[in-house]
């Protein structure tokens, strides 16, 4: 099987993210190339051909991250499970471990100066300042943000619909803050930004449903205001599997990386509160 026609076909059929084909696009294609170096094919990747490629980019002077080998070996079997079937996919853990730290999260009044900063009344401040009080009030990513449609937000309930990663669905609180500043840019910023029939919430200055790119315009890592939803969600008492749901992790050991937080916390409550603390 030729290995550029099969990356070609699980690209646009394996049912992905558009930041997800980007992402595994380009890792598929240096795959295919060092395959084509060794003179293999797709077909021919097993164990010991993923532990070789592994091997050359974790060495050498430019050896890729643990996340980065992660990732590209993430790609490489997906595109061996949709072409192939599971029974193809190599199940060695082949992937270094990557070192668990705290994720960079602003404190509250980081994020006060954040959100002044976009503040304003031109309809794109009113979409900015709504955008960024969603993303932290309620630990969105930027792709599901901006997938909200109109009829996502339950005003009355307070609640957010979201479509998460691998088409799964949240319901989501919708804060107080975040509620006001929605609507008042459905009420004085949407309609200026509207051009005909568009189901989508927020709105690219030509009327289209905005991308992530401009998200990362607005703020260069908007990852950091999800960190901070969950860590000062655990600073203030919320339980792992809580947030764990809030976030739309599948696994808790994905939320687990905040737990020094939790154990800071609970440090401060056994110190305020044990006799022999």
């Amino acid at each position: 099987m030729d290995t550029l026609p099969a990356i070609k076909r699980f690209l646009e059929h394996g049912g992905l993210a558009e930041a997800t084909q980007r992402a595994y696009g380009s890792d598929l294609r240096a795959l295919a190339a060092w395959l084509e170096r060794k003179s293999l094919g797709l077909g021919d990747v097993d164990a010991r051909v993923l532990s070789d490629w592994v091997s050359e980019l974790g060495s050498g002077r430019d050896r890729l991250s643990p996340a980065s080998i992660s990732r590209r070996l993430a790609a490489a079997r997906s595109c061996l499970r949709f072409t192939f079937g599971p029974a193809a996919v190599p199940d060695a853990a082949l992937a270094p471990r990557r070192p668990q730290r705290l994720p960079d999260a602003p404190r509250t009044a980081e994020i006060d100066e954040l959100l002044e900063t976009v503040d304003g009344d031109s309809p794109l401040a009113l979409r900015n300042r709504a955008l960024l009080e969603l993303l932290y009030s309620a630990g969105l990513r930027s792709a599901e943000a901006v997938s909200l449609d109109l009829a996502d937000v339950d005003f009355e309930r307070e609640l957010v619909h979201v479509r998460g990663k691998g088409g799964k669905e949240r319901v989501l609180p919708l804060g107080e803050e975040a509620a006001y500043r929605l609507a008042l840019y459905l009420r004085d910023g949407r309609p200026m930004l509207a051009v005909g029939a568009n189901d989508a919430f927020f709105l690219s200055a030509r009327g289209r449903r905005l991308d992530t790119s401009t998200v990362r315009r607005l703020l260069r890592h908007p990852h950091r205001l999800r960190h901070s939803f969950a860590t000062h969600l655990l600073e203030g008492g919320a339980d792992l599997r809580v947030i764990q749901e809030l976030l739309g992790h599948a696994s808790l050991s994905t939320t687990q990386i905040y737990s020094h937080v939790d154990a800071r916390r609970l440090r401060r409550v056994y110190d305020r509160s044990h006799p022999r603390s």
